[in-house]
Parts: C-alpha cells; structure tokens; sequence
C-alpha cells in the first residue's frame, strides 16, 4: 500500500556532493516525520537526520554542518543534501517515514529499499 522509491546514491570522491531523495506514494492519508538512516557493513543502522512536518530537523553529530534535510509536503518527498562527504559517511542510506494510510486508526513507520553511497578515491 506504501512505497518509498529512492535515487540519488552512487560513488563520489571525498569532499564531493550527492543529493538523495525518497518520494513516498500510496493510499497516504498525512505524514508525520521523515527521516534519513544509514548502515555501513558491520554497524548498526543509525539517524542521520529527521525532519517533522512542520519543518524542524535533527541531525546526527557527525553530519551537522555538512547535510541538509528538507522536504517538499506537496509531493510526498524527502531530501538529503550531502556535502563535503568524507569516506566514513560510506554506506546504505535509508529513507523512512512515519504517515497514516487511508483508512487505518494509527500510525507505522515504512521504509525504502536503501541506496548506497560510497565516497572513496
């Protein structure tokens, strides 16, 4: 009933840039926050950034200053602007959101397939 259909990821050098963004499609009633994940190989998936939606946003201490999180409430999507990228940022982004489906009495958290990202020379 929900999916979430992410693009952006691929190999960049150190101090180089990528966008990612997670459109989220369905038989969507609201959404709450969106929020960016990442898993590197051997470690626990940990918050990169969570944006509610009104607007405010969290990052993960070793991010801030270098992401940016946004989203555009019109189209459902959710952005991860990724600058200055150092190798340890290496690793499966995903994109997840808490929303309400049409016709169901809660909320539930989904999640999208995972993009890789690697920043190597």
């Amino acid at each position: 009933q929900v999916q979430l259909a992410e693009s952006g990821g691929g190999l960049v050098q150190p101090g180089g840039s990528l966008s990612l963004s997670c459109a989220a499609s369905g038989r969507i009633f609201s959404i709450n926050a969106m929020s960016w994940y990442r898993q590197a190989p051997g470690k626990q998936r940990e918050l990169v950034a969570i944006i509610t939606s009104g607007g405010s946003t969290k990052y993960a201490d070793s991010v801030t200053g270098r992401f940016t999180i946004s989203r555009d409430n019109a189209k459902n999507t959710v952005y991860l602007q990724m600058n200055s990228l150092k190798p340890e940022d290496t690793a499966v982004y995903y994109c997840s959101a808490n929303l309400l489906l049409r016709g169901s009495i809660g909320y539930n958290n989904y999640w999208g397939q995972g993009t890789q990202v690697t920043v190597s020379s």
